[in-house]
C-alpha cells in the first residue's frame, strides 16, 4: 500500500511542478488563441492581411443583430480584437489581460449573438480565459521572462 501511495505522490509533485503546470499554461494559450483567431480569419479576405471581407457587414447586420454596436464599428472591432488578443496570448504578452478581453467578448457572444450556446461552447471558453486570468502565462511565456528581468 505504501508504495502505490508513494507512486501518487511523486505523480502529484510531478504534475504540480513549475514545468508541468507552464507546458499546461501554453497549450491552454494555444487552445483560446486558436478558437479567437480562426473566427477572426473568417471575417478575412482569402489571402489578405487584414483586409475585411465587405460581407461580414451583412452578416453583422442580418445575424449578429442583437450586438449593442452598429457593424461599422463592431466589424472592425471585433475583427481586430480575434486577431490582436490571441497573437499576445500565444506569446504570453499580458496574458491576463488578454484573456480577460476574450473573456468580455466571450460574454458579449453569449449574451447578445448565441445565447444558447453556454453548455459546451461558451462554458469552456470562459473556464480557459479564467485559468489563465487566474494562473497567468506560466514558465513559457514572455510575462514570465519580463518578471525575471524585473527582479533583476
Amino acid at each position: 500500500m505504501n508504495r502505490i501511495v508513494g507512486f501518487y505522490d511523486r505523480g502529484v509533485r510531478l504534475a504540480a511542478s513549475r514545468i508541468t503546470e507552464g507546458l499546461a499554461l501554453l497549450l491552454l494559450r494555444v487552445a483560446l488563441a486558436g478558437v479567437f483567431w480562426r473566427s477572426g480569419q473568417t471575417k478575412m479576405v482569402e489571402g489578405s492581411f487584414l483586409s475585411i471581407d465587405p460581407s461580414q457587414y451583412d452578416l453583422f447586420r442580418s445575424e449578429f443583430s442583437g450586438l449593442p454596436l452598429d457593424p461599422v464599428i463592431a466589424v472592425p472591432l471585433t475583427t481586430f480584437a480575434e486577431h490582436f488578443f490571441p497573437m499576445l496570448l500565444l506569446f504570453g504578452i499580458a496574458t491576463r489581460f488578454s484573456a480577460g478581453a476574450l473573456l468580455v467578448m466571450t460574454l458579449v457572444i453569449q449574451i447578445f449573438v448565441f445565447p444558447d450556446a453556454w453548455w459546451p461552447v461558451h462554458s469552456l471558453w470562459v473556464a480557459m480565459a479564467a485559468i489563465l486570468i487566474v494562473r497567468g502565462g506560466g514558465l513559457f511565456s514572455l510575462d514570465a521572462l519580463a518578471v525575471k528581468l524585473r527582479r533583476k
